[in-house]
């Protein structure tokens, strides 16, 4: 009689653990968070005292257009290969070896191109014959994202965490502090350089402890080809994605002035440190949804989309609320000139809430809804541009400061990245024929006292304001959301679990 029960019971358990490993992910990457956050500001505080303004708006410009092309020159396979990995009878290694080549020829002709034709690096003009080999960047950085999604798909986190947390952001700062005294005009691009290959170099040691030499491995040409066709919707929606968060940084560069873009690009970077919570989900949750696709367990992936969904959502408000309410002292702390920039961060802070939907759902949806999941994110990133335009003309129309041009081009993506979780979500729930909810009335229960507890902070003088306000604002809100928002599969983000 209990045979009946025996695959539900299974089910539970299969369900439970998958429930267990991204919570494991999650912990993981909080502390990963941390760690960045903890490495990203001396950077912002190095590269707005010491190099400015005009000099920062000048290397974002550069950064930017190089990770598009990088983001492009993955063809998908950031995603596309926890599929490959969970579905092919090949040896792991070769399969890894295969997405690397034919990462590395999509490297080549993309670096050849900015090479070339360095224009959407430096809007400006005035390339120096060093920062024309910015380009070569290219290749650490796809190898290092590869590298990194192979090891997610054995559920390795600890080395993303490791390369992209912490090897990553503290070389780049002490690399620029110590290059601006001996080359002030480029220190941050070779600084650059050098952080991106330092993670490439742990990520590839990680992944040959992991998977070990391809041996036996023959490459073939024409199965390459199919696997890069066949990723194309992925590789476009990731590369939508990506673009959704750098398109306004190219805009801006065309629009307005290098410093603007680099009072923009420092907000931006505050307001990413809560994006990396949710980014990181994503090479763990890939596994856990191909192998209840394989299942057709299409319950397990809404539970698994909806849990993760209100992590994400849930821990970056927290945050975006400790950032934003004293907006002014975090962006004070990178320079004077950096306060007007405090409009643009708070835009971005929401726009990360608001976009956290969308990444979970997509996380699904590039399985079961390629193309249509492509046409939403290509919608997305056409509201983004068209609205940062019209309201870049606006600020200009109206002559209001040069700084509300990045407010705008902030506003313009909060817009646009709201418009695609409701899309998204709304498309995933037809396909699973399930609710996507990550919403939940806790969030504003918990949002009301740590608003209440950041306007108090900000009466305070600025240094109090930030070593005590933050934390203040994180531990109020992070009290009432465990004890009205988080129920047992909540908590099992902070409980760990035995391997």
């Amino acid at each position: 009689m209990a045979e009946p029960n025996a695959p539900a019971t299974s089910d539970a358990r299969s369900d439970s653990a998958d429930i267990a490993a991204l919570a494991k992910g999650g912990r993981t990457n909080f502390f990963g968070f941390l760690l960045r956050l903890a490495a990203r500001l001396p950077f912002l505080f190095i590269a707005g005292r010491l190099y400015g303004t005009e000099s920062l708006g000048r290397f974002a410009s550069a950064v930017v257009a190089v990770e598009i092309a990088a983001q492009l020159a993955t063809l998908g396979q950031k995603r596309g290969l926890a599929q490959l990995l969970q579905r092919e009878d090949r040896p792991p290694a070769c399969i890894v070896a295969d997405a690397l080549l034919v990462s590395f020829a999509a490297s080549a002709v993309l670096a050849a191109i900015l090479w070339a034709f360095p224009t959407p690096m430096y809007p400006s003009g005035g390339v120096d014959p060093f920062e024309r080999l910015l380009p070569l960047v290219i290749f650490p950085l796809v190898a290092g994202d590869i590298a990194l999604a192979a090891l997610a798909f054995r559920y390795d986190i600890a080395t993303a965490v490791r390369a992209r947390s912490l090897v990553e952001p503290w070389v780049l700062s002490i690399a620029a502090g110590a290059l601006w005294f001996v080359a002030p005009d480029t220190g941050m691009v070779i600084a650059y350089f050098l952080s991106i290959t330092a993670a490439m170099v742990v990520a590839l040691w990680a992944l040959v402890k992991n998977y070990g030499l391809p041996h036996n491995w023959n490459p073939e040409p024409l199965v390459l080809g199919r696997q890069a066709w066949a990723n194309l919707p992925i590789a476009g929606a990731d590369l939508v994605e990506s673009a959704t968060r750098k398109i306004d940084i190219l805009l801006l560069g065309a629009l307005s002035t290098p410093t603007v873009v680099g009072v923009y690009w420092a907000a931006q970077q505050v307001a990413s440190l809560p994006q990396k919570l949710k980014t990181s989900f994503e090479p763990i949750l890939g596994p856990v949804i191909t192998r209840s696709l394989d299942e057709k367990d299409y319950a397990a992936i809404a539970r698994q989309v909806c849990q993760v969904g209100f992590w994400i959502t849930a821990a970056q408000a927290g945050i975006a609320l400790a950032l934003g309410i004293p907006g002014e002292g975090v962006m004070g702390l990178v320079g004077r000139d950096f306060v007007g920039g405090t409009g643009a961060l708070a835009f971005l802070l929401a726009a990360e809430v608001a976009a956290a939907t969308a990444v979970v759902s997509e996380a699904a949806l590039i399985y079961m809804a390629k193309k249509r999941n492509l046409a939403i994110s290509i919608a997305t990133l056409g509201l983004q541009v068209v609205l940062t335009v019209v309201l870049i003309d606006l600020v200009d129309a109206y002559d209001m400061p040069p700084l509300f041009v990045a407010a705008a081009a902030a506003a313009a993506l909060f817009v646009a990245l709201g418009f695609s979780s409701i899309a998204k979500a709304l498309l995933l729930g037809r396909v699973l024929a399930l609710p996507i909810n990550n919403w939940r009335w806790a969030l504003v229960w918990a949002a009301a006292p740590a608003i209440l507890v950041g306007w108090l902070a900000t009466r305070l003088p600025e240094w109090a304001e930030l070593a005590f306000g933050i934390p203040a604002i994180l531990l109020t809100y992070g009290v009432v959301i465990w004890r009205k928002g988080f129920g047992p599969e909540d908590r099992a983000l902070f409980r760990k679990q035995r391997d």
